[in-house]
Parts: C-alpha cells; sequence; structure tokens
C-alpha cells in the first residue's frame, strides 16, 4: 500500500539551485512527488511547523534558516514513503550519512543539512495538511 510522506528542500539547498537534483534523488529512489510548490516561508508557519522544538535552544536559529530563502514543500508518495523519504535524505549529520543519500550529496552541515522529512505516518499528515490542501495533491 502507497503512503505519503512530506518533504521541505531547504533554504541551504534552493540557494544553490538544486532542487531538481534533489528531486532526482527522490525520483531515483521510487518515490512519486505528487504535490510540489516553492514558497517563502513566513515566520508564522516555519513557528507553527517547529513547534516541537520551541523549547530546544535552537528554535529561534532553526526558524530564521527555514525564512531566510524560499522553500520547496512537497509531498511524497510510495511504498513505505516515510521510512523510505528518511532512508533516501540520510543521517541529518552529513559526515555521518550513508553515500549517495541527499545529506551526503548535498548538505552543508547539521543545521544546513538540505531537506526535511516526516519522522512518522501521523506526522506526515499533520505537515501535508499545513502546506497542501487535499485538492493540490495529485496521485
Amino acid at each position: 500500500m502507497a503512503e505519503r510522506t512530506f518533504s521541505i528542500i531547504k533554504p541551504d539547498a534552493t540557494q544553490r539551485n538544486l532542487t531538481g537534483k534533489v528531486n532526482a534523488v527522490i525520483e531515483d529512489a521510487g518515490l512519486r512527488i505528487v504535490a510540489q510548490r516553492r514558497i517563502q516561508m513566513s515566520r508564522a508557519q516555519a513557528e507553527k511547523f517547529y513547534e516541537v522544538h520551541k523549547e530546544r535552544p535552537f528554535f529561534g536559529e532553526l526558524v530564521d534558516f527555514m525564512i531566510s530563502a524560499p522553500v520547496v514543500v512537497q509531498v511524497l508518495e510510495g511504498d513505505n514513503a516515510v521510512a523510505r523519504y528518511r532512508e533516501v535524505m540520510g543521517a541529518t549529520n552529513p559526515a555521518n550519512a550513508a553515500e549517495g543519500t541527499i545529506r551526503k550529496l548535498y548538505a552543508v552541515s547539521v543545521g544546513e543539512n538540505s531537506v526535511h522529512g516526516s519522522d512518522s505516518q501521523e506526522n506526515a499528515a499533520l505537515e501535508i495538511a499545513q502546506f497542501f490542501k487535499a485538492e493540490e495533491i495529485v496521485g
């Protein structure tokens, strides 16, 4: 059964014009991009999206980073999409990421790690709903 997950191509990647290269890795891994939009995330959107980290010392820096340049929000679909995309992204620290993963290929640092992906089906549904209406997702 195909499932959906949420992805963000972060400012460090969009500023370096890597959207197409990241999308190629996603598609080569067998995931389909069923919705995609380039946006300038507002401070309110970023704070809501990362509210789980609100009490963490890096929250303000993370929000500032996510609103510093456009991002590409996406809905990905495929077999075990959440787990598959997390594998394709690679470890948060690019130094620890496996060869061929998005973060090994393109991330600048732990903070500027090029992509976000949902960590569960439940969070994927919440994150997708924050940025897309059902009719904007065309599988």
